[in-house]
């Protein structure tokens, strides 16, 4: 089977700046109830995903292009480039800014903490 990817414009997520770009790699019924969200994230400049939470499951950033700023559970401050792996853990916070001049492109998989299915 192939799907072509669905982009989803959204602007101020979870509080964040501006529009980001989510482009759905797999949807929630793809996932088969381990995870709501498999994605590439794109983050113009100047926008962010603003702090939040996650309850009752865990979400990897692996950075794919850019420059950004990962925010931690301790709200440490982290410069992020391609390789780099931010790990949250289950009910942990974060947020992620793109304060460069040019895209910050990330995936992002949203899974439930282990013995968990939605």
């Amino acid at each position: 089977m192939v799907r072509r990817e669905s982009i989803i414009e959204k602007e101020h997520v979870q509080g964040g700046k501006g529009t980001v770009y989510l482009h759905r790699v797999l949807l929630p019924e793809e996932l088969n109830g381990h995870g709501r969200a498999y994605m590439r994230v794109v983050l113009p400049p100047g926008t962010s995903i603003g702090w939040h939470q996650h309850l009752q499951e865990t979400e990897p950033y692996y950075i794919l292009k850019g420059n950004g700023e990962f925010i931690d559970n301790d709200k440490k401050r982290y410069k992020v480039r391609p390789g780099d792996v931010c790990i949250i853990k289950v009910g942990q916070y974060h947020s992620m800014e793109n304060n460069s001049d040019q895209d910050l492109e990330f995936m992002a998989l949203i899974y439930n903490e282990p013995g968990r299915l939605t």
